[in-house]
C-alpha cells in the first residue's frame, strides 16, 4: 500500500480534520490536521498509541508532562494514558493505534 501524505494535509480555520488512512483489526492509522489554536482536551486512548508529528508546532501533554510537538517528534502512549494537545501553528500528525 502506498499513500502520499501531502495530498491529504489541509487546514480549515478553527477546525480539526481527520482522515483514516489504514484500518484493520490490529491497527488504525489516522492523519490529523489541526488548525492553529485548536486543541483536544484531556482524554485517554483505549489502545496503545504512537503520535508522529509531520509538520507544524504544538504542545502535547502526556500524564501531566509537556512535550514540544515539532516535525519528526514521535510520542508513545500506553493504553488508558491521559493526554491532551494544542496546535500553536497549523499541525499535522499521524495517530497510530495498535492492538
Amino acid at each position: 500500500m502506498h499513500k502520499e501524505l501531502n495530498q491529504f494535509i489541509h487546514y480549515n480555520d478553527g477546525a480539526i480534520l481527520s482522515k483514516v488512512l489504514i484500518k484493520t483489526d490490529k491497527k488504525d492509522v489516522t492523519l490529523f490536521c489541526m488548525a492553529k489554536g485548536t486543541e483536544l482536551t484531556e482524554h485517554t486512548s483505549s489502545r496503545e498509541a504512537m503520535v508522529h508529528v509531520i509538520e507544524g508546532a504544538g504542545t502535547f501533554i502526556l500524564a501531566g508532562k509537556k512535550i514540544a510537538m515539532k516535525p519528526g517528534v514521535i510520542i508513545f502512549m500506553d493504553k488508558n494514558e491521559k493526554h491532551a494537545l494544542k496546535a500553536e501553528k497549523n499541525l499535522a500528525l499521524l495517530l497510530i493505534l495498535v492492538a
